[in-house]
Protein backbone atom coordinates (compact mmCIF):
# COMPACT_ATOMS: atom_id res chain seq x y z
CA UNK A 1 0.00 0.00 0.00
CA UNK A 2 1.31 3.44 -0.88
CA UNK A 3 2.12 5.96 1.81
CA UNK A 4 -0.84 8.23 2.58
CA UNK A 5 -0.03 11.54 0.85
CA UNK A 6 -0.16 14.79 2.77
CA UNK A 7 -2.21 16.81 0.26
CA UNK A 8 -3.82 20.18 0.80
CA UNK A 9 -6.48 20.61 -1.86
CA UNK A 10 -7.08 23.94 -3.56
CA UNK A 11 -9.54 26.32 -1.96
CA UNK A 12 -12.80 24.37 -1.65
CA UNK A 13 -16.24 25.59 -2.69
CA UNK A 14 -18.01 28.05 -0.40
CA UNK A 15 -14.66 29.55 0.57
CA UNK A 16 -13.70 33.18 1.07
CA UNK A 17 -10.25 34.45 2.07
CA UNK A 18 -9.09 30.94 2.96
CA UNK A 19 -12.16 30.27 5.12
CA UNK A 20 -14.62 27.70 3.88
CA UNK A 21 -18.15 26.99 5.00
CA UNK A 22 -19.10 23.37 5.49
CA UNK A 23 -22.34 22.29 3.88
CA UNK A 24 -24.39 19.99 6.11
CA UNK A 25 -25.89 16.84 4.65
CA UNK A 26 -28.12 13.98 5.75
CA UNK A 27 -27.76 10.23 5.36
CA UNK A 28 -27.28 6.93 7.11
CA UNK A 29 -23.72 7.63 8.23
CA UNK A 30 -24.66 11.04 9.62
CA UNK A 31 -27.48 9.35 11.54
CA UNK A 32 -24.98 6.79 12.82
CA UNK A 33 -22.66 9.60 13.88
CA UNK A 34 -25.48 11.23 15.83
CA UNK A 35 -26.31 7.91 17.52
CA UNK A 36 -22.67 7.80 18.60
CA UNK A 37 -22.04 11.40 19.57
CA UNK A 38 -25.27 12.50 21.26
CA UNK A 39 -25.04 9.85 24.03
CA UNK A 40 -21.40 10.89 24.55
CA UNK A 41 -22.39 14.56 24.79
CA UNK A 42 -25.19 13.69 27.21
CA UNK A 43 -22.79 11.66 29.37
CA UNK A 44 -20.20 14.44 29.38
CA UNK A 45 -22.66 17.10 30.50
CA UNK A 46 -24.67 14.79 32.77
CA UNK A 47 -22.15 12.67 34.70
CA UNK A 48 -20.69 15.72 36.43
CA UNK A 49 -24.05 16.11 38.24
CA UNK A 50 -24.67 12.45 39.09
CA UNK A 51 -24.16 11.43 42.71
CA UNK A 52 -24.49 8.12 44.54
CA UNK A 53 -25.10 8.35 48.29
CA UNK A 54 -23.92 11.94 48.19
CA UNK A 55 -20.70 11.04 46.37
CA UNK A 56 -19.94 12.03 42.75
CA UNK A 57 -20.15 9.28 40.17
CA UNK A 58 -16.99 10.45 38.43
CA UNK A 59 -14.65 12.87 40.19
CA UNK A 60 -10.93 13.64 40.59
CA UNK A 61 -10.27 15.24 43.96
CA UNK A 62 -6.85 16.78 44.52
CA UNK A 63 -7.90 18.04 47.94
CA UNK A 64 -8.82 14.61 49.30
CA UNK A 65 -6.26 12.70 47.19
CA UNK A 66 -8.81 10.34 45.74
CA UNK A 67 -10.46 9.41 42.45
CA UNK A 68 -14.11 8.49 42.29
CA UNK A 69 -14.52 6.33 39.21
CA UNK A 70 -18.03 5.09 38.42
CA UNK A 71 -19.01 5.34 42.07
CA UNK A 72 -15.93 3.52 43.42
CA UNK A 73 -13.22 5.46 45.22
CA UNK A 74 -9.60 4.96 44.22
CA UNK A 75 -6.48 6.39 45.78
CA UNK A 76 -3.75 8.27 43.98
CA UNK A 77 -1.74 5.07 44.39
CA UNK A 78 -4.11 3.63 41.79
CA UNK A 79 -3.13 6.20 39.15
CA UNK A 80 -1.30 3.49 37.16
CA UNK A 81 -4.75 1.99 36.54
CA UNK A 82 -5.77 5.17 34.74
CA UNK A 83 -2.59 4.98 32.69
CA UNK A 84 -3.47 1.38 31.90
CA UNK A 85 -6.97 2.47 30.95
CA UNK A 86 -5.50 4.99 28.51
CA UNK A 87 -3.16 2.34 27.08
CA UNK A 88 -6.09 -0.04 26.62
CA UNK A 89 -8.03 2.74 24.87
CA UNK A 90 -5.05 3.48 22.62
CA UNK A 91 -4.68 -0.17 21.58
CA UNK A 92 -8.41 -0.31 20.86
CA UNK A 93 -8.03 2.85 18.76
CA UNK A 94 -5.20 1.22 16.81
CA UNK A 95 -7.36 -1.86 16.23
CA UNK A 96 -10.12 0.34 14.85
CA UNK A 97 -7.63 2.19 12.63
CA UNK A 98 -6.38 -1.05 11.08
CA UNK A 99 -9.93 -2.22 10.46
CA UNK A 100 -11.85 0.95 9.50
CA UNK A 101 -9.41 3.85 9.28
CA UNK A 102 -9.97 7.09 11.21
CA UNK A 103 -13.56 6.37 12.23
CA UNK A 104 -12.73 7.57 15.75
CA UNK A 105 -11.86 10.99 14.34
CA UNK A 106 -15.01 11.21 12.25
CA UNK A 107 -17.53 9.74 14.67
CA UNK A 108 -16.32 10.24 18.25
CA UNK A 109 -13.35 12.61 18.57
CA UNK A 110 -14.30 15.59 20.81
CA UNK A 111 -12.68 17.99 18.34
CA UNK A 112 -14.97 16.73 15.57
CA UNK A 113 -18.03 16.50 17.80
CA UNK A 114 -17.74 20.09 19.04
CA UNK A 115 -16.90 21.32 15.54
CA UNK A 116 -20.15 19.84 14.21
CA UNK A 117 -22.03 21.48 17.09
CA UNK A 118 -20.54 24.87 16.25
CA UNK A 119 -21.32 24.39 12.56
CA UNK A 120 -24.94 23.60 13.45
CA UNK A 121 -25.13 26.82 15.46
CA UNK A 122 -23.56 28.70 12.56
CA UNK A 123 -26.16 27.40 10.11
CA UNK A 124 -28.97 28.09 12.58
CA UNK A 125 -27.99 31.74 12.98
CA UNK A 126 -26.42 32.72 9.64
CA UNK A 127 -28.01 30.35 7.16
CA UNK A 128 -26.73 27.63 4.85
CA UNK A 129 -23.14 27.37 3.68
CA UNK A 130 -23.87 28.79 0.22
CA UNK A 131 -25.67 31.77 1.73
CA UNK A 132 -22.83 32.44 4.18
CA UNK A 133 -20.23 32.28 1.41
CA UNK A 134 -22.15 34.71 -0.79
CA UNK A 135 -22.60 37.29 1.95
CA UNK A 136 -19.31 36.85 3.79
CA UNK A 137 -17.66 39.76 1.95
CA UNK A 138 -20.53 42.15 2.67
CA UNK A 139 -20.19 44.73 5.45
CA UNK A 140 -21.41 43.69 8.89
CA UNK A 141 -24.48 45.78 9.58
CA UNK A 142 -28.16 45.43 10.17
CA UNK A 143 -29.52 41.89 10.11
CA UNK A 144 -26.15 40.33 9.25
CA UNK A 145 -24.56 41.97 12.27
CA UNK A 146 -27.30 40.73 14.58
CA UNK A 147 -26.95 37.19 13.20
CA UNK A 148 -23.18 37.27 13.61
CA UNK A 149 -23.42 38.58 17.16
CA UNK A 150 -26.02 35.93 18.05
CA UNK A 151 -23.77 33.21 16.61
CA UNK A 152 -20.82 34.25 18.72
CA UNK A 153 -22.99 34.60 21.81
CA UNK A 154 -24.17 31.00 21.36
CA UNK A 155 -20.61 29.85 20.65
CA UNK A 156 -19.32 31.54 23.79
CA UNK A 157 -22.23 30.17 25.86
CA UNK A 158 -21.51 26.61 24.71
CA UNK A 159 -17.80 27.15 25.36
CA UNK A 160 -18.45 28.34 28.92
CA UNK A 161 -20.82 25.45 29.56
CA UNK A 162 -18.20 23.02 28.24
CA UNK A 163 -15.45 24.56 30.37
CA UNK A 164 -17.60 24.55 33.52
CA UNK A 165 -18.63 20.93 32.98
CA UNK A 166 -15.06 19.78 32.39
CA UNK A 167 -13.92 21.61 35.51
CA UNK A 168 -16.82 19.98 37.37
CA UNK A 169 -14.95 16.68 37.27
CA UNK A 170 -12.20 18.24 39.42
CA UNK A 171 -14.14 20.82 41.45
CA UNK A 172 -17.71 20.04 42.62
CA UNK A 173 -20.00 21.19 39.80
CA UNK A 174 -22.64 22.47 42.21
CA UNK A 175 -20.09 24.76 43.81
CA UNK A 176 -19.05 26.05 40.39
CA UNK A 177 -22.67 26.69 39.41
CA UNK A 178 -23.39 28.51 42.69
CA UNK A 179 -20.25 30.64 42.37
CA UNK A 180 -21.08 31.53 38.77
CA UNK A 181 -24.66 32.48 39.63
CA UNK A 182 -23.62 34.54 42.66
CA UNK A 183 -20.56 36.01 40.90
CA UNK A 184 -18.32 34.79 43.72
CA UNK A 185 -15.72 32.79 41.80
CA UNK A 186 -12.15 32.80 43.00
CA UNK A 187 -9.55 34.28 40.68
CA UNK A 188 -8.03 30.81 40.10
CA UNK A 189 -11.36 29.29 39.11
CA UNK A 190 -12.27 32.28 36.94
CA UNK A 191 -8.91 32.12 35.17
CA UNK A 192 -9.19 28.37 34.55
CA UNK A 193 -12.73 28.64 33.18
CA UNK A 194 -11.70 31.53 30.95
CA UNK A 195 -8.78 29.57 29.50
CA UNK A 196 -10.84 26.42 28.91
CA UNK A 197 -13.71 28.37 27.35
CA UNK A 198 -11.32 30.28 25.09
CA UNK A 199 -9.67 27.06 23.93
CA UNK A 200 -13.05 25.48 23.19
CA UNK A 201 -14.20 28.58 21.33
CA UNK A 202 -10.99 28.74 19.28
CA UNK A 203 -10.75 25.00 18.49
CA UNK A 204 -14.36 24.39 17.49
CA UNK A 205 -15.30 27.82 16.21
CA UNK A 206 -12.23 29.38 14.64
CA UNK A 207 -9.46 26.82 14.10
CA UNK A 208 -11.57 23.73 13.35
CA UNK A 209 -10.04 21.70 10.51
CA UNK A 210 -6.54 23.09 11.14
CA UNK A 211 -6.34 20.95 14.27
CA UNK A 212 -6.95 17.85 12.14
CA UNK A 213 -4.60 19.07 9.40
CA UNK A 214 -1.66 20.32 11.45
CA UNK A 215 -1.96 19.66 15.20
CA UNK A 216 -3.34 16.13 15.47
CA UNK A 217 -0.51 13.55 15.42
CA UNK A 218 -2.90 10.73 14.59
CA UNK A 219 -3.17 11.79 10.94
CA UNK A 220 0.61 11.54 10.63
CA UNK A 221 1.18 8.05 11.97
CA UNK A 222 -2.04 6.41 10.76
CA UNK A 223 -0.29 5.19 7.60
CA UNK A 224 1.84 2.90 9.78
CA UNK A 225 -1.33 1.01 10.78
CA UNK A 226 -3.14 0.99 7.43
CA UNK A 227 -2.77 -1.91 5.02
CA UNK A 228 -4.26 -2.95 1.70
CA UNK A 229 -7.34 -4.35 3.47
CA UNK A 230 -8.17 -1.35 5.67
CA UNK A 231 -11.70 -0.13 5.04
CA UNK A 232 -11.66 3.64 4.69
CA UNK A 233 -13.64 6.30 2.85
CA UNK A 234 -12.64 5.89 -0.80
CA UNK A 235 -13.64 7.16 -4.22
CA UNK A 236 -14.10 4.46 -6.87
CA UNK A 237 -12.18 6.08 -9.72
CA UNK A 238 -12.74 3.07 -11.98
CA UNK A 239 -16.46 3.67 -11.84
CA UNK A 240 -16.50 7.45 -11.59
CA UNK A 241 -13.94 8.49 -14.21
CA UNK A 242 -13.97 10.22 -16.60
CA UNK A 243 -16.12 12.83 -14.93
CA UNK A 244 -18.86 14.59 -16.86
CA UNK A 245 -21.90 16.57 -15.92
CA UNK A 246 -25.27 15.30 -17.06
CA UNK A 247 -25.41 17.60 -20.06
CA UNK A 248 -22.06 16.49 -21.48
CA UNK A 249 -22.33 12.83 -20.47
CA UNK A 250 -21.89 10.15 -23.12
CA UNK A 251 -21.43 6.41 -23.25
CA UNK A 252 -17.82 6.66 -22.06
CA UNK A 253 -18.54 8.96 -19.10
CA UNK A 254 -18.24 7.73 -15.55
CA UNK A 255 -20.84 8.01 -12.82
CA UNK A 256 -19.26 11.11 -11.27
CA UNK A 257 -21.15 14.19 -12.46
CA UNK A 258 -18.51 16.52 -10.97
CA UNK A 259 -21.08 18.31 -8.80
CA UNK A 260 -18.48 19.00 -6.09
CA UNK A 261 -20.89 18.25 -3.22
CA UNK A 262 -18.46 15.72 -1.77
CA UNK A 263 -15.99 18.61 -1.27
CA UNK A 264 -18.61 21.04 0.02
CA UNK A 265 -19.63 18.72 2.89
CA UNK A 266 -16.08 17.78 3.95
CA UNK A 267 -15.21 19.33 7.35
CA UNK A 268 -11.49 19.35 6.46
CA UNK A 269 -11.99 20.75 2.94
CA UNK A 270 -10.37 17.94 0.94
CA UNK A 271 -11.46 16.35 -2.33
CA UNK A 272 -11.77 12.62 -1.71
CA UNK A 273 -11.59 12.07 -5.46
CA UNK A 274 -7.86 12.83 -5.24
CA UNK A 275 -7.41 9.61 -3.26
CA UNK A 276 -6.65 8.78 0.36
CA UNK A 277 -5.23 11.77 2.23
CA UNK A 278 -3.89 12.37 5.71
CA UNK A 279 -6.52 15.05 6.37
CA UNK A 280 -9.46 12.69 5.79
CA UNK A 281 -11.17 11.92 9.12
CA UNK A 282 -13.54 9.24 7.75
CA UNK A 283 -16.66 11.09 8.86
CA UNK A 284 -18.46 9.68 5.77
CA UNK A 285 -20.21 12.99 5.03
CA UNK A 286 -19.04 12.71 1.43
CA UNK A 287 -20.54 9.20 1.20
CA UNK A 288 -23.98 10.42 2.26
CA UNK A 289 -23.78 13.44 -0.05
CA UNK A 290 -22.72 11.34 -3.04
CA UNK A 291 -25.37 8.69 -2.33
CA UNK A 292 -28.03 11.40 -2.32
CA UNK A 293 -26.82 12.59 -5.74
CA UNK A 294 -26.74 9.04 -7.11
CA UNK A 295 -30.33 8.54 -5.94
CA UNK A 296 -31.43 11.67 -7.80
CA UNK A 297 -29.81 10.63 -11.10
CA UNK A 298 -30.91 7.00 -10.79
CA UNK A 299 -27.44 5.53 -10.49
CA UNK A 300 -26.32 2.95 -7.92
CA UNK A 301 -24.93 4.12 -4.60
CA UNK A 302 -21.37 3.48 -3.54
CA UNK A 303 -19.36 5.71 -5.85
CA UNK A 304 -17.80 6.92 -2.60
CA UNK A 305 -17.91 4.26 0.09
CA UNK A 306 -15.94 2.48 2.79
CA UNK A 307 -13.64 0.26 0.75
CA UNK A 308 -10.11 -1.10 0.94
CA UNK A 309 -7.44 -0.66 -1.70
CA UNK A 310 -7.84 -4.29 -2.72
CA UNK A 311 -11.59 -3.90 -3.12
CA UNK A 312 -11.10 -0.87 -5.38
CA UNK A 313 -8.84 -3.06 -7.50
CA UNK A 314 -11.60 -5.67 -7.78
CA UNK A 315 -9.89 -8.17 -5.47
CA UNK A 316 -11.10 -10.00 -2.37
CA UNK A 317 -10.32 -8.22 0.87
CA UNK A 318 -10.46 -10.42 4.00
CA UNK A 319 -11.46 -8.72 7.24
CA UNK A 320 -9.63 -11.13 9.55
CA UNK A 321 -5.87 -11.03 8.98
CA UNK A 322 -2.68 -11.32 10.96
CA UNK A 323 -2.10 -7.63 11.60
CA UNK A 324 -5.65 -7.05 12.79
CA UNK A 325 -5.54 -10.19 14.95
CA UNK A 326 -2.32 -8.95 16.54
CA UNK A 327 -3.88 -5.59 17.49
CA UNK A 328 -6.96 -7.43 18.77
CA UNK A 329 -4.80 -9.65 20.99
CA UNK A 330 -2.88 -6.67 22.39
CA UNK A 331 -6.16 -4.81 23.05
CA UNK A 332 -7.65 -7.84 24.81
CA UNK A 333 -4.55 -8.24 27.00
CA UNK A 334 -4.54 -4.54 27.93
CA UNK A 335 -8.25 -4.52 28.76
CA UNK A 336 -7.90 -7.73 30.81
CA UNK A 337 -4.95 -6.34 32.76
CA UNK A 338 -6.84 -3.14 33.59
CA UNK A 339 -9.95 -5.09 34.59
CA UNK A 340 -7.84 -7.29 36.89
CA UNK A 341 -6.22 -4.19 38.39
CA UNK A 342 -9.60 -2.65 39.22
CA UNK A 343 -10.63 -5.81 41.08
CA UNK A 344 -7.54 -5.60 43.30
CA UNK A 345 -7.61 -2.02 44.49
CA UNK A 346 -7.16 -1.27 48.18
CA UNK A 347 -9.90 0.54 50.05
CA UNK A 348 -7.68 1.26 53.08
CA UNK A 349 -4.16 2.65 52.84
CA UNK A 350 -1.93 3.07 55.87
CA UNK A 351 1.57 4.40 56.41
CA UNK A 352 3.65 4.00 59.56
CA UNK A 353 6.85 5.99 60.10
CA UNK A 354 9.22 5.94 62.99
CA UNK A 355 10.16 9.17 64.73
CA UNK A 356 13.71 9.73 63.46
CA UNK A 357 14.60 12.36 66.03
CA UNK A 358 14.85 9.80 68.83
CA UNK A 359 15.38 6.06 68.33
CA UNK A 360 13.83 5.12 71.66
CA UNK A 361 13.06 6.54 75.09
CA UNK A 362 14.04 4.79 78.34
CA UNK A 363 11.28 5.47 80.87
CA UNK A 364 12.69 3.25 83.63
CA UNK A 365 14.93 0.22 83.96
CA UNK A 366 12.40 -2.13 82.36
CA UNK A 367 10.28 0.13 80.09
CA UNK A 368 11.28 1.43 76.67
CA UNK A 369 9.09 3.51 74.30
CA UNK A 370 9.21 4.23 70.55
CA UNK A 371 7.39 7.06 68.84
CA UNK A 372 5.61 6.70 65.49
CA UNK A 373 3.50 8.70 63.07
CA UNK A 374 0.56 6.99 61.42
CA UNK A 375 -1.52 8.04 58.41
CA UNK A 376 -4.76 6.31 57.38
CA UNK A 377 -6.65 6.90 54.13
CA UNK A 378 -10.01 5.23 53.57
CA UNK A 379 -11.64 4.88 50.15
CA UNK A 380 -14.56 2.51 50.77
CA UNK A 381 -18.09 3.85 50.82
CA UNK A 382 -19.61 4.23 54.31
CA UNK A 383 -16.16 3.76 55.85
CA UNK A 384 -15.98 6.25 58.70
CA UNK A 385 -14.33 4.77 61.83
CA UNK A 386 -11.03 2.86 61.89
CA UNK A 387 -9.85 1.03 64.99
CA UNK A 388 -6.09 0.99 65.61
CA UNK A 389 -4.45 -1.78 67.67
CA UNK A 390 -1.31 -3.88 67.95
CA UNK A 391 -0.86 -7.50 67.01
CA UNK A 392 -1.01 -9.98 69.94
CA UNK A 393 2.01 -8.82 71.92
CA UNK A 394 1.17 -8.63 75.66
CA UNK A 395 4.43 -6.96 76.69
CA UNK A 396 3.70 -3.95 74.44
CA UNK A 397 1.10 -1.21 74.90
CA UNK A 398 -0.15 1.29 72.33
CA UNK A 399 -0.72 4.90 73.26
CA UNK A 400 -2.60 7.14 70.84
CA UNK A 401 -6.07 7.49 69.29
CA UNK A 402 -7.74 4.10 69.43
CA UNK A 403 -10.39 5.18 66.91
CA UNK A 404 -9.65 7.32 63.86
CA UNK A 405 -12.56 9.24 62.37
CA UNK A 406 -11.78 9.52 58.68
CA UNK A 407 -13.99 12.54 58.14
CA UNK A 408 -11.76 14.49 60.53
CA UNK A 409 -8.35 12.84 60.19
CA UNK A 410 -8.28 11.22 56.76
CA UNK A 411 -4.71 11.33 55.36
CA UNK A 412 -3.49 13.24 58.44
CA UNK A 413 -0.36 12.16 60.33
CA UNK A 414 -1.23 11.16 63.90
CA UNK A 415 1.27 10.58 66.76
CA UNK A 416 1.48 7.14 68.45
CA UNK A 417 3.73 5.68 71.10
CA UNK A 418 4.47 2.04 71.78
CA UNK A 419 5.94 1.10 75.14
CA UNK A 420 7.39 -2.30 76.01
CA UNK A 421 8.32 -3.88 79.33
CA UNK A 422 11.14 -6.38 79.74
CA UNK A 423 11.83 -6.47 76.03
CA UNK A 424 14.61 -8.95 75.38
CA UNK A 425 15.09 -8.39 71.64
CA UNK A 426 16.99 -5.35 70.44
CA UNK A 427 14.81 -5.17 67.28
CA UNK A 428 11.38 -6.63 67.94
CA UNK A 429 8.89 -7.00 65.06
CA UNK A 430 5.47 -5.48 65.67
CA UNK A 431 2.42 -4.83 63.54
CA UNK A 432 -0.17 -2.07 63.65
CA UNK A 433 -3.63 -3.49 62.90
CA UNK A 434 -6.33 -1.33 61.33
CA UNK A 435 -9.94 -2.54 61.14
CA UNK A 436 -13.23 -0.98 60.18
CA UNK A 437 -16.41 -1.77 58.24
CA UNK A 438 -15.34 -5.33 57.53
CA UNK A 439 -11.92 -4.27 56.24
CA UNK A 440 -8.68 -5.16 57.98
CA UNK A 441 -5.07 -4.45 57.14
CA UNK A 442 -1.79 -4.38 59.02
CA UNK A 443 1.55 -2.65 58.80
CA UNK A 444 4.74 -4.09 60.24
CA UNK A 445 7.32 -1.99 62.03
CA UNK A 446 10.42 -2.44 64.16
CA UNK A 447 10.57 -1.69 67.89
CA UNK A 448 14.00 -0.62 69.10
CA UNK A 449 14.89 -1.23 72.74
CA UNK A 450 18.66 -0.90 72.80
CA UNK A 451 21.55 0.12 70.62
CA UNK A 452 23.32 -2.63 68.72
Amino acid sequence: MQKIPVIQDPTPPFATDGKFHVRLTEGRFQNLRRLTTWPMIALFFGLAWVQIDGQPFLFFSFEHRRITLFGSALSWHDLPLLAGLMIAGATLLFFMAVAWGRVWCGFACPQSVWTWLFIRIEQLTEGRASERAKTDHLPLRGKRLLRRVLKHILWISLSILTAATFTGYFVPIREIAADMINLQMSSALFGWLTIMAALTYANAGLVREKICLHACPYSRFQSVMFDDNTLTVSYDAGRGEPRANRRNADANSGDCVDCGICVQVCPTGIDIRNGLQAACIDCAACIDACDNVMDKINRPRGLIRFASERQLEGKQSPFLRGKLAGYAAVSLCAISAVAYGFTNTKSLLVEVRRDRTELFTQLDQNTVCNNYRVKVEGFARHQELIKVSLSATPQFTLNGPEIIKLSDSNSAWLPYRICGSNVEQANAKLAFVFTGNGISTSKETTFLSKLI
